[in-house]
């Protein structure tokens, strides 16, 4: 199996506020910075940018009055000080989601939860736990990374098409876990052909060949649970650097006790569900002191509260919770 790419869909290049809605306008220029840093293409010097409607960014040099970018080889991308006010919530909520060395690797998980911590209904109803704003984040999140993985649960009782039909950007390769080769193939993602579909399965079982339109690829199990360290190698040895655990809940925490999540996005909801289906499920820590309190900042969606959390990276004890980010509000 050779080297996989998202799904390429045409994409209006960035043409700056007046021309487009502002949400439209910042994610233009968002997705433009996204496709430069992925191909490698960032100069060795600091360079600021414009949105620009020939080219998605056009470079000014650095430290231009006008630029909404600037970008450092040392120091990766900031906002720079021409950016019109309007744009930067959303500029700052993005930007350090966005590649910045020639590694480019990314691990970010997202789950959307009620006050009370559920997912989903006792029944599985999870249309829609959050609003319309943190919808198009999730489809933004796609659209940056090389792939999006779900497990066979969320497949099973959401049906979802994991493309980005909502916002601008590429369709990223869909990933199905499926350990135990439960699923059939009158899912969508397995017929729809709308991105490039690999099945995830025990090694065992992946002899059994394709399901529908996904390839099948092998990774060791125990107990059901596939060694993820090793899923995520060989994902990036296909190319799929950048990868989007969307769900559900159980896949989510495996990737954040593995230690194999670099950002976690959790946004609650003005909701209560009462006995529901369990969001993050970790192991039981002996005190609070053993437990993970990682850095994280606040963003507003519409009605929703958004946490950007680094697991890897733990809150100090002079950085206030939330950061200088807490409660901007992000379209």
């Amino acid at each position: 199996m050779g080297p996989m790419t998202p799904v390429p869909r045409r994409v209006d290049p960035a043409p700056g506020l007046g021309r487009l809605p502002l949400d439209e306008a910042v994610w233009a220029t968002i997705l433009a910075a996204s496709r430069l840093a992925r191909r490698f293409s960032l100069p060795d010097r600091p360079t600021a940018y414009a949105p620009d409607r020939a080219s998605g960014l056009r470079s000014l040099g650095a430290h231009a009055p006008k630029a909404w970018l600037d970008w450092c080889p040392l120091g990766g991308w900031s906002i720079a000080s021409g950016c019109p006010a309007e744009a930067r919530d959303m500029l700052d909520l993005y930007l350090p989601l966005l590649p910045t060395g020639t590694d480019g690797a990314l691990a970010i998980g997202h789950l959307g939860q009620s006050l009370d911590g559920s997912i989903a209904t006792g029944r599985g109803d999870s249309c829609f736990v959050n609003g319309p704003e943190n919808i198009r984040h999730l489809h933004r999140l796609r659209a940056l990374c090389d792939a999006v993985l779900v497990g066979a649960e969320t497949v099973a009782a959401d049906d979802p098409r994991l493309t980005t039909r909502l916002v601008s950007g590429d369709n990223p390769v869909r990933v199905v876990l499926d350990p135990r080769r439960r699923l059939g193939t009158d899912r969508r993602v397995f017929q729809d052909g709308d991105a490039p579909t690999l099945l995830v399965c025990a090694d065992a079982l992946a002899g059994s060949g394709p399901l529908g339109r996904a390839e099948t690829i092998g990774i060791p199990a125990a107990n059901g649970r596939l060694q993820l360290d090793i899923l995520v190698e060989r994902l990036r040895g296909l190319g799929l650097r950048r990868l989007f655990v969307e769900g559900g809940g159980v896949t989510v925490s495996a990737f954040l006790d593995a230690g194999l999540l670099d950002r976690l996005h959790l946004t609650l909801s003005p909701l209560l569900i009462g006995e529901g289906r369990r969001g993050l499920s970790l192991p039981p820590a002996a005190s609070l002191g053993d437990c993970l309190r990682p850095a994280c900042r606040i963003f507003r969606m519409g009605g929703d509260i958004l946490f950007d959390c680094q697991p890897g990276r733990p809150q100090t004890e002079s950085e206030p919770a939330g950061g200088e980010a807490a409660f901007v509000r992000v379209l």
